[in-house]
């Protein structure tokens, strides 16, 4: 009798292994969609779905949804969560050409985009081609992939988005918008190409509100009409106020040029657009990225008095000609915010405030406390300012082991708490600069061609690597 027993319980064990095993396949198996497919197929390779609508409800955690080439005048709205082990994965088939075109899609009011990721988790969209997505309503704002809620564990990768544009006065546009007003963490955009946007008053690349833990690498970022990558905070975004703000994350290894607001009907002729731009956020590091030939370069500071950007890390960045300032901390007035406990250190610096508007290569304004800027190498170029420094509510920052390129035995000019000086040790003993700042030529290889590594025998090595 016991054996009887024995060897049921083993052939219901094998049973349930064997359905289990099944259904897992079953859920694992890839979907397809192409555009001569149907909705009615069974979504296999050989039998397609027909639309991104259909092949986003039926993929569920452990689904990879393979499109193929071609364009797609629809919208991609992710319908359900994967998990940490089976995740969904929306991506491009074999490298082909998958476009999702907004050419068709005709304007309403409230939030557009082509790619929708709302309060979902473990979500993957890789490879995909997103644009030509336009309004011309001031209450319309256009997005090429949009992740809100309380959505995490994100990847967008290897995507290109273009051509986003709003043409209203007070419009608003984004190509990847990162909304948390519910808990985010672990979003991850990497190795996407973003550029050729209208924007209006809004962003290239943005996260904003309650975001806890980020990545933002290695994305081309370019040809746009105001700001690059942004990360902002007490915007109201987020349900809960007290952590409206991003955080713990890193901008890392982005190419961000050709980005500027003149001309923009929003900003008419200011140039006020940041290639990275820190508005709030917090814990922060912003490093190994190339910022040229837009507004400003890298900004960090909260447009909200009282609040700050805190803790940010601005490191090792090539910044070059940029057409008010490199890299700029602290309030545009005294009804902003400020930055605090935050270090601007070993960073390339180069010729920036291109359109003489008197922003030198560190532009500190409004409310900065207890910083560090520290084995930066700046060279002034033709407006020659070094540091600019209009207000005098700057306390307690550090200048120590800086670098002042010496050009053509040309005067430097720095301005500090609001003096003028053309002196660099009378700038030195005003700032307090420690004895290891220097003014001289740190001998590039080939600044001229925008390469700026050091000559084996320049005198800035030992100084600021």
């Amino acid at each position: 009798m016991k054996k009887i027993i024995l060897i049921l319980l083993t052939a219901a064990m094998i049973m349930v292994v064997f359905i289990l095993n099944n259904t897992i396949a079953e859920q694992d198996k890839p979907i397809y969609v192409a555009l001569n497919g149907n909705d009615h197929n069974d979504g296999s390779k050989s039998k397609p779905f027909r639309t991104l609508e259909k092949a986003a409800e039926e993929a569920t955690a452990g689904t990879t949804v393979f499109i193929r080439e071609g364009t797609y005048n629809e919208k991609l709205a992710v319908k359900h969560s994967g998990t940490k082990s089976k995740p969904i994965i929306f991506k491009a088939y074999k490298k082909e050409k998958v476009v999702l075109s907004g050419e068709h899609l005709k304007g309403v009011e409230g939030d557009t985009s082509l790619v929708t990721i709302n309060n979902k988790n473990y979500v993957t969209i890789s490879g995909l081609t997103i644009q030509d997505l336009s309004t011309k309503l001031t209450d319309e704002t256009v997005m090429g992939i949009y992740v809100t809620g309380s959505s995490s564990h994100i990847v967008l990768e290897n995507n290109h988005v273009k051509r986003i544009e709003t043409y209203a006065k007070d419009g608003n546009g984004h190509g990847i918008a990162v909304y948390g007003s519910g808990p985010m963490k672990d979003i991850n955009i990497v190795n996407n190409t973003v550029e050729d946007l209208k924007l209006g008053s809004s962003e290239s690349l943005v996260l904003n509100g309650n975001i806890d833990g980020f990545k933002v690498e290695n994305n081309i970022v370019r040809r746009s009409d105001n700001i690059g990558i942004d990360l902002i905070g007490y915007e109201g975004v987020s349900n809960n106020k007290s952590v409206d703000y991003v955080r713990n994350g890193a901008v890392k290894n982005n190419k961000v040029y050709e980005i500027s607001s003149y001309g923009n009907p929003a900003y008419g002729e200011d140039y006020s657009a940041d290639g990275i731009y820190v508005d709030g956020g917090k814990k922060i590091t912003i490093e190994k990225n190339t910022v040229y030939q837009c507004d400003i370069g890298i900004e960090a500071t909260s447009e909200h008095a009282g609040k700050y950007a805190e803790k940010i890390n601005i490191n090792n960045n090539t910044i070059y000609n940029n057409f008010y300032t490199g890299i700029s901390i602290g309030g545009y007035d005294k009804d902003r915010g400020g930055t605090l406990n935050s270090t601007i250190s070993q960073n390339i610096i180069y010729r920036n405030d291109t359109k003489g508007l008197d922003g030198g290569q560190i532009l500190l304004q409004h409310d900065t406390k207890n910083n560090v800027i520290e084995r930066n190498i700046l060279t002034a170029g033709p407006s020659r300012i070094f540091i600019a420094n209009y207000f005098k509510s700057n306390k307690n920052t550090k200048l120590q082991k800086n670098i002042f390129h010496k050009e053509n035995k040309k005067t430097g000019i720095w301005v500090w708490k609001d003096e003028e000086y053309t002196s660099f040790a009378k700038f030195k003993n005003a700032s307090k600069s420690d004895r290891k700042s220097s003014y001289l030529d740190p001998k590039y290889e080939n600044a001229n061609h925008d390469e700026f590594k050091l000559k084996k025998n320049s005198p800035a090595k030992k100084i600021v690597e």
